[in-house]
């Protein structure tokens, strides 16, 4: 058997907590981070929108079902449209995603004032019809969420990618 403890096997009698400075470790890996990986300035922007656009009163509408992920694949068809339904209580949003744009109802129909969120620009809001259907002829890129304002409510739907 040896002498040596484990302080002895891993150097660290040599090590002195004097030698580093926590705080100017930090400072230099940030300067470090923001010169060789520096985050883009228009994610910057879009992370300042988005949480700009923290409501406290809204409530979050829970992706219910996807067809991406729930239907089921149809043999030959290609360019399917993307089916989504969203729930909030007592309000369903179910919404056609396509190349062109998108397509959607309200439940129960009611009017509403829609926004699609997403990208460095906000989109033009939306205005349902008394059925609760609404139309947005713009093609939808990157992740988006819809804010619908009901009334006195508010509702956001989980964010998710074209």
């Amino acid at each position: 058997m040896s002498d040596l403890n484990d302080d002895d096997l891993f150097g660290e009698e040599d090590f002195d907590d004097r030698e580093f400075d926590d705080e100017l470790l930090e400072e230099e890996l940030r300067r470090a981070a923001a010169v060789l990986d520096a985050v883009p300035a228009e994610l910057q922007q879009i992370a300042l929108d988005a949480y700009a656009l923290h409501d406290l009163e809204a409530r979050v509408a829970e992706l219910t079902f996807d067809s991406l992920v729930d239907a089921l694949p149809v043999r030959g068809v290609t360019d399917v449209p993307r089916m989504l339904t969203f729930q909030a209580g007592e309000v369903t949003v179910d919404v056609e995603v396509t190349a062109q744009g998108l397509l959607g109802q309200v439940l129960p129909p009611q009017s509403a004032r829609i926004e699609i969120l997403g990208g460095p620009r906000p989109g033009s809001p939306l205005t349902s019809d008394d059925l609760g259907r609404f139309t947005a002829d713009v093609p939808l890129s990157g992740p988006f969420a819809l804010r619908l304002r009901t009334g006195g409510d508010v509702v956001v739907t989980e964010w998710l990618r074209a």
